[in-house]
């Protein structure tokens, strides 16, 4: 009777270890689409006009910038969210005064967690003052309102043109620092 149990309790793990290999398929196409899909944007947008609005105490809309780009990917379904723009960004920031000052290049990522914005490749921030800063690399912190970079750079002023590597400044280019620097320079005795 013992010998005769453990011959059904045998019989029963081997059907029930069969069943499961063969019920278990290892489609590798279908492990590696996984992955891509995993890679892939959640979304594309095409060229896009994103304007970012304020309503005053007046109830009249300010404009504080509009944001043009030909391409975004939206990587929001990563651990890490982003935005990319593939195609480069023009991105016009104004004032209270409306005072308009443009920035372009042609590559930039949007980091939603930490506020940073990286732009990339020919990045030009031109202000209505006709201040010029031209680089390779610049970030932009959206909470502190600061851009730095560690890349060469070129200033344009009234008074001349600097040029370096490392250059901080404030949203406005009022309180800026510059490292490693060379050019034309107006000294107030």
């Amino acid at each position: 009777m013992r010998i005769h149990n453990l011959h059904i309790i045998k019989n029963l793990v081997t059907a029930f270890v069969v069943t499961l290999f063969f019920s278990c398929t290892n489609d590798f196409d279908k492990v590696q689409k996984i992955g891509i899909l995993q890679n892939q944007p959640i979304g594309v947008a095409e060229n896009i006009d994103v304007k970012y609005t304020k309503v005053e105490e007046d109830t009249t809309v300010r404009l504080l910038a509009n944001l043009l780009s030909p391409k975004m990917l939206d990587y929001s379904n990563r651990d890490f969210k982003f935005s990319e723009f593939p195609e480069g960004i023009e991105l016009k920031v104004y004032d209270e005064n409306n005072n308009k000052t443009t920035i372009t290049s042609n590559y930039a990522i949007v980091y939603n967690d930490t506020d940073i914005i990286d732009l990339r490749d020919d990045v030009v921030v031109a202000t209505h003052d006709g201040d010029t800063l031209y680089t390779d690399q610049l970030y932009y912190n959206e909470k502190l309102e600061w851009t730095f970079t560690n890349e060469p750079f070129i200033f344009k002023r009234a008074s001349g043109k600097t040029h370096g590597y490392g250059f901080d400044s404030d949203k406005t280019f009022k309180k800026f620092q510059m490292h490693e620097m060379g050019g034309d320079f107006e000294l107030d005795n």
